[in-house]
This record gives structure tokens, C-alpha cells and sequence, in this order.
């Protein structure tokens, strides 16, 4: 059954950004911005009076620097650190950072994998093995010594092709509750739309607060499925957003 979504001037719009925005990439540095979809972004932004939002695992600075600041606030780090406004002081959450002693070892799981990608986070890190696929068991048998169980202060959880290790204490379903606590955001319904594991606590927190939370596989099949679907509601007239219109894998 289709979800209804609010009107346009009562929605309150938070994307994630890794396989919902943009595209996966081989490697986290390599993901692009099509051509032209900052503008839409910026319209799409003008066109919800400011109530657009980026939820990621990413920093707050990487997300900014993508997209050029467009959002009106961006919550990095599943969570941990949000920016509430354009040109605000970052805000963190009191949490965790994960031991030196365990970046050491990643460092050596990703060598001993040829391909695999450690990628460094404030407060954990990211073990990638798109370019080294047979690697993901050994790596999460290996990360999984680290996290043991009983362990309270940090999670180690699937994500694209990849095995992250981060604290507890945050995740974006806490995101989004905080951002709609706060303008342009309050008073309006929230929809996100995000693609993976990581993204099921912010779907349930919006649902929660009576909005709706979308997956990019089921709705739009993939992003850019979903950049069509966002520069067609950009540039509506209607107090509506656009019908869904999915379909199959493209063509190059």
C-alpha cells in the first residue's frame, strides 16, 4: 500500500545521502554530485521554506562540502554531530571514541585484504570491501573480536559493502527527532528516505512522529529514481508532491 505524504508546505524533507542522493561509488572520496542537481537541490530547498535536511553517516563537513551547503541542516556521523542552520557552530553529542588500539587493527585487517579501505571517523571507522568483495566475512569476524558481546559503548553494524564500528548513544532515528524539534522543521511532518540498514531507526522516528519514512528500493529503485521524482517537486506548482513513478534498471 502506497504511503499518503503531506503537503509540500507541510513537509519536512531528510535524505540520506550514500545510495538514496547520490550513488555508491567504489570508494567513499570517489562519489559524484551530477551535473545540475546541486540547483535542483537549492529549489527544492527554496520550495519547502528551508525544511530540508541531510542525514548521513558521513561528517558534517564532507556532506557540506558535496552538496555545497545547500541543506539547511545536516546531521553527520549517524547522529553525533549536527549542524543545525547554514553557518552554525557544529553540535556533538557526548559520546565514546573508539580505542587507538582498535584503528591499529583495522588498519591491519584492510592490509591484509588487498582492496579493502579503512575510513577513519571522528569517533570510529569504516572497513569498505566493495573493491576486495570475498573479504566482508573475514573482516566481520575480525571487527566482531572487538566488539564483543557484552560490549556497551559501541556497535559494529553492516552497511554498503562495508562493516562500520561506531558508539552508541546516537543513530539517525535521534537525529531526526532532534531536527524536528527545531525551525524551519517544527510544526511540519516529516518524510525520510533513505536506503539501508543504518537508515531503519530514522523511517521508525519519523513514522513515530506522524510522518512517513521511504526506501529508495521500493519507491524510486535507486537515486537517480529519486533525484527525478525530487526535480520534479521542485519546480511544482501544486501543494502536492509528484505521483512515484518507479521502473527498472537504466541504461547507461
Amino acid at each position: 500500500m502506497e504511503q499518503r505524504l503531506p503537503a509540500l508546505s507541510r513537509t519536512a524533507l531528510l535524505l540520506d545521502l550514500d545510495g538514496t542522493l547520490l550513488d555508491i561509488a567504489p570508494t567513499p572520496d570517489s562519489v559524484v554530485v551530477p551535473d545540475g542537481f546541486l540547483p535542483v537541490l537549492a529549489a527544492l530547498r527554496d520550495r519547502l521554506d528551508g525544511a530540508l535536511a541531510v542525514i548521513s553517516g558521513r561528517p558534517v563537513a564532507q556532506v557540506d562540502s558535496l552538496l555545497c551547503g545547500i541543506p539547511t541542516a545536516v546531521a553527520g556521523e549517524h547522529g553525533g554531530a549536527l549542524r543545525p542552520a547554514p553557518a552554525a557552530p557544529l553540535e556533538r553529542l557526548d559520546l565514546p571514541t573508539a580505542p587507538p588500539a582498535w584503528y591499529a587493527a583495522a588498519e591491519r585487517m584492510a592490509a591484509a585484504h588487498p582492496g579493502a579501505l579503512l575510513e577513519r571517523k571522528a569517533r570510529g571507522f569504516v572497513l569498505h570491501y566493495r573493491l576486495a568483495p570475498t573479504a566482508g566475512p573475514a573482516l566481520h569476524d575480525a571487527l566482531a573480536t572487538l566488539v564483543a558481546p557484552g560490549e556497551k559503548n559501541f556497535l559494529l553494524m553492516p552497511a554498503h559493502m562495508a562493516w562500520e564500528i561506531r558508539p552508541r548513544g546516537a543513530d539517525k532515528g535521534s537525529a531526526v527527532r532532534r531536527l524536528m524539534e527545531r525551525a524551519p522543521f517544527a510544526a511540519r511532518l516529516p518524510v525520510f528516505i533513505g536506503d539501508d540498514v543504518t537508515d531503519e531507526d530514522a523511517i521508525t522516528a519519523a513514522q513515530a512522529l506522524g510522518g512517513v519514512g521511504l526506501r529508495v528500493p521500493e519507491t524510486f529503485f535507486d537515486p537517480p529514481g529519486l533525484r527525478a521524482w525530487l526535480a520534479e517537486a521542485a519546480c511544482r506548482t501544486a501543494d502536492s508532491w509528484p505521483p512515484f513513478r518507479r521502473s527498472g534498471p537504466r541504461g547507461n
